[in-house]
């Protein structure tokens, strides 16, 4: 998938404008967050139960070449292939010389963000091989045009009944319908047949199984089965943090994945498959891959950013997240959106290609609360817009300002006296109303909202009088 990420103030203007995606949008906290919260509250023992699954991502990642090559070897084993992959553009060529070596023409695909990284769909169109994407979301965002998903768990969460009624219209050549029980109808009736002459079948890899060589995917649709079992050829494809050492490990993650991620207790669908079909074995593939991608993850073990590869793609950070709920997926203009993809894209892209990213976040510390592993995305955050401040990627008058701050913080002598001299200029311009309409240097808030100046005094002086208050009352 190629990187836009420099376009992200852009269209973030552009989504803020747009009504519809405005309310599509509120189906996040009208669905997700309030789905989670009751999955949550349901669940005892809960921050128990995660403490314990961090523990045990963490047991995998300190070890990670070690758990990958018992994978390898114990996958091998049960007669799986397993291939690496340094770059997303070797991980595609693999795939593509799969098909090639065995003839396929015709391939169904669960959604995976991996596949994204790699540009796979292009990648064996080139190739000539067909590629239909099954998962609902992901099949309505291929027949409008190959538009890339904006949710890595609900690709078309922009978009409303209305606006897929016109597509399945369009492109069926059927009746339009709006009602949903119809329309997925209609959907699964088109993929039939895709289903019946896929000779290679491609999902992603939620975790993999050291233990057993195993490969454990989670969806809701069933059209996993569909690409595992039926095509002569399954290729599974995941980045090399998805290991886990034992199956108890997969059963601890796994009370919290569709929790954080959909509301929902358990996946309706839930498979750990290992190897191709054997001998006395009624269905499954004559041959089994996995590609395992890097992709800059290993980059990552041992340093700063280390935390963020516990992530478990459940979507709760960005379901969560006040920014990725005002302009949606596309404005971070990479696989990956939200707090997690603000972290994410930088450590893989690039920060100098990445510039707006770290800045596209609060810092309220939501997505934090709701991390299901506990990663402190906005320690991270913080952490990359010091790197954008030391390498001098951030505009000089911003860098000037904080230098400015800076001192002044490390001089009380010096910050006091500004303090009260700013306190007094913003009581100024607020005037009787007590609200600044323009703020120079803060054009990005008053260019949208009034700034409200409420206090009549500075901070430290309301803290010293509430002190003598309290020591006093």
């Amino acid at each position: 998938m190629q990187a836009q990420t420099m376009l992200f103030k852009a269209r973030a203007g552009q989504k803020l404008a747009d009504v519809r995606l405005q309310q599509n949008l509120k189906k996040l906290s009208t669905k997700f967050v309030s789905g989670r919260a009751a999955a949550i509250a349901a669940l005892d023992g809960f921050e128990q139960i995660r403490d314990e699954a961090v523990k045990r991502r963490n047991v995998a990642l300190r070890a990670l070449d070690v758990w990958l090559e018992r994978f390898e070897a114990e996958a091998q084993r049960h007669g799986t292939t397993v291939l690496w992959a340094q770059t997303p553009q070797q991980a595609a060529d693999l795939v593509v010389q799969i098909a090639r070596r065995h003839g396929c023409t015709q391939a169904i695909k669960t959604k995976s963000m991996v596949s994204e990284e790699m540009g796979l769909n292009a990648a064996l169109g080139a190739a000539g091989v067909q590629v239909t994407e099954t998962d609902l979301g992901e099949y309505i965002l291929q027949i409008n045009g190959n538009e890339p998903p904006s949710h890595i768990i609900a690709p078309v969460v922009h978009k409303d009944k209305e606006e897929i009624a016109d597509l399945f219209a369009k492109t069926h050549h059927t009746p339009r319908k709006t009602d949903i029980p119809q329309m997925t109808r209609e959907a699964r009736e088109v993929l039939r047949a895709k289903f019946l002459a896929a000779d290679m079948g491609i999902t992603g890899g939620n975790f993999l199984v050291a233990e057993t060589g195993s490969v454990a995917l989670v969806t809701n649709e069933g059209n996993e089965g569909m690409c595992t079992i039926l095509p002569r050829v399954h290729v599974a494809v995941t980045g090399i943090e998805k290991v886990l050492p034992t199956l108890e490990d997969l059963a601890a993650v796994m009370r919290l994945l569709p929790r954080s991620a959909t509301g929902q207790s358990i996946s309706n669908y839930f498979s750990v498959l290992t190897g191709p079909r054997r001998a006395g074995d009624q269905d499954g593939p004559e041959h089994m891959y996995v590609v395992l991608l890097d992709g800059g993850r290993s980059s990552l073990l041992g340093g700063a950013f280390a935390e963020m590869l516990r992530c478990i793609r459940c979507g709760a950070c960005m379901n969560h997240c006040p920014v990725y709920q005002k302009v949606g997926g596309h404005t971070y203009g990479w696989v990956y959106p939200g707090p997690m993809g603000s972290v994410l894209t930088p450590s893989y892209q690039g920060l100098a290609q990445t510039q707006d990213l770290p800045q596209a976040a609060t810092l309220c510390g939501q997505c934090q609360a709701v991390c299901p592993m506990k990663i402190p995305l906005p320690d991270l955050l913080r952490k990359l817009r010091e790197q954008q401040f030391d390498r001098q990627l951030r505009p000089g008058m911003e860098r000037w300002a904080l230098r400015l701050w800076s001192y002044a913080a490390r001089h009380p002598w010096l910050y006091r006296p500004g303090a009260k001299t700013a306190s007094w200029l913003l009581r100024l311009l607020a005037g009787q109303r007590r609200r600044i309409h323009h703020l120079p240097g803060a054009g990005g808030w008053t260019a949208y909202r009034d700034l409200p100046v409420a206090a009549q005094s500075t901070f430290k002086q309301q803290f010293a009088r509430r002190s003598a208050q309290r020591s006093f009352g």
